[in-house]
């Protein structure tokens, strides 16, 4: 599984049968909250290996699959 299926799945578990692009803001479309986001560090932690800094935590960073994967592609790089 490549790390765009492995966050679609993780947000999926989360959203229910709410369907969402990869382009999507989840925050502004209400798929996720501040408390989601704390479990989406720590799900990004534990699946890839990768320590999230404070200058990592923007929301820009998390408002959409694009963005995830690319935060974790460059944390992995």
């Amino acid at each position: 599984m490549n790390i765009k299926e492995e966050v679609r799945n993780f947000l999926s578990r989360f959203v229910g049968d709410k369907t969402f692009e990869d382009s999507d803001n989840i925050f502004e479309n209400g798929l996720a909250n501040s408390l989601f986001a704390m479990q989406l560090v720590i799900f990004i932690e534990n699946n890839f290996g990768v320590t999230m800094q404070n200058e990592d935590l923007e929301l820009e960073n998390f408002k959409d699959v694009n963005s995830i994967v690319a935060l974790i592609q460059s944390k992995l790089n």
